[in-house]
């Protein structure tokens, strides 16, 4: 039976908001069984790409990971008929926010889950607030998602360019290494991680020394790395991702450069990055993660769920897609409704404790507070099984690990509703 939406009371929604939040904490949907689903099922959109350079860190194994998540809400809550469809955006903003735009308004899809490349995010982010649609990101690392160009109803489960850049650069500065250069893709990713950059160098008392960007199709980087080593920088960061920082590193050892004793930092490394350039490449490179398989029992227990679907073990994109789905379902059952308002209410009204985060709270900019790790890649010989490259430096506790809300550019992070 297809199931029409109401529109619920300002009482209703409050009462919708507690049973969310009793529901969730005790890990049981709340209202499920008269769940009011447009078109009776609950649709989710895995959009991201899925043969190009970023498509080993999210591809089809974010879709893995959103299946993984349906197939543990079923079991919580079978009555309620979830699909799952997926599109490649191919790294284009124009095409990105087209498919999005069809499923909203012809497919009936409720909301969109991981996405990627931070050119097509802030595209996509366009077309799902003039719809009030949800869309869950992963891996989009652009500060504007969730400040300036931020909605309501986007949601950043992973990372942003502050995250990532912040604690590596202080750490290295107090160790000495206080002159960088920057080699970055071209496009709204590494612009923004250069600049986060440089602004928090600059506070740390280190100096940029220059900057070069690059298409993101490239595959002879020996230009720009001639120039990282001309620059005289005591470090050299790559603002880029993928199969693009794969063969950067290769080239950088290809050329030698690795023994010229500047020191690399990846700012954006997946573990299916070290696992294409190899330990041997990788050995040494420090990162910081928000999400690593080998580090408990529970990660690691995911993590053989996950390969016995996809063949490797989960990134951290992955795993949160898997985190934000899975919490996306909840909500819908406790909130007995897929409709934004409601949904986006239970969401809120929980922590999210699961594989990939534990207490881990949405804040009004949107952003999803959690932990991250400082990973660094092992030697070749300390290298025990498949997959096991990182040493885990340190955690970063979530209240280190974000810039303040109250520096945020978000308008939602300064109104009457903004938590701190």
């Amino acid at each position: 039976m297809t199931l029409r939406r109401r529109l619920p009371t300002r009482k209703t929604r409050r009462a919708r908001a507690l049973a969310a939040a009793l529901a969730l904490l005790a890990g049981l949907p709340a209202a499920s069984a008269a769940a009011d689903l447009s078109g009776g099922v609950v649709r989710i959109g895995i959009v991201n790409d899925q043969v190009g350079p970023l498509s080993d860190l999210a591809g089809m194994g974010s879709v893995a990971a959103a299946r993984l998540a349906m197939e543990e809400f079923r079991r919580l809550a079978p009555e309620v008929k979830v699909e799952i469809v997926f599109a490649d955006h191919q790294n284009k903003p124009d095409l990105g926010s087209q498919i999005v735009r069809r499923w909203f308004d012809v497919e009936g899809v409720d909301v969109v889950a991981d996405v990627g490349n931070s050119a097509v995010a802030l595209a996509v982010q366009a077309v799902a607030r003039d719809r009030n649609k949800l869309v869950l990101y992963s891996a989009v690392a652009t500060t504007e998602i969730s400040g300036a160009q931020c909605a309501e109803t986007g949601l950043t489960w992973l990372h942003d360019s502050y995250n990532l850049v912040a604690g590596p650069i202080r750490r290295l500065v107090a160790q000495g290494q206080d002159t960088w250069f920057f080699v970055a893709s071209d496009y709204a990713f590494g612009r923004n991680m250069v600049a986060e950059s440089q602004r928090v160098l600059a506070a740390a008392g280190g100096r940029s020394v220059g900057a070069v960007f690059h298409p993101l199709g490239t595959s002879d980087y020996g230009a720009y790395l001639l120039q990282a080593q001309g620059s005289g920088a005591k470090v050299v960061a790559f603002a880029n991702a993928g199969a693009q920082l794969v063969t950067t590193m290769k080239q950088w050892h290809e050329f030698g450069m690795n023994q010229a004793g500047q020191t690399p930092v990846a700012q954006l490394m997946f573990l299916t990055d070290v696992h294409s350039m190899g330990p041997a490449v990788a050995r040494g490179i420090t990162t910081l993660t928000a999400w690593y398989w080998d580090r408990t029992d529970e990660t690691r227990a995911f993590a053989k769920r996950f390969h016995a679907r996809h063949g490797a073990m989960p990134t951290a994109p992955q795993a949160a897609v898997y985190s934000a789905v899975l919490h996306y379902l909840k909500a819908v059952a406790a909130a007995g409704t897929d409709a934004t308002g409601p949904v986006l209410a239970a969401m809120r009204a929980t922590p999210v404790d699961d594989a990939y985060a534990r207490g881990a709270t949405l804040r009004a900019d949107g952003k999803l507070i959690h932990d991250f790790y400082l990973v660094r890649v092992k030697d070749p010989a300390e290298v025990k099984g498949p997959w096991q490259y990182y040493d885990v430096v340190e955690t970063v506790p979530a209240a280190d690990a974000y810039q303040p809300l109250a520096a945020s550019e978000c308008p939602l992070a300064h109104g009457p509703s903004a938590r701190r």
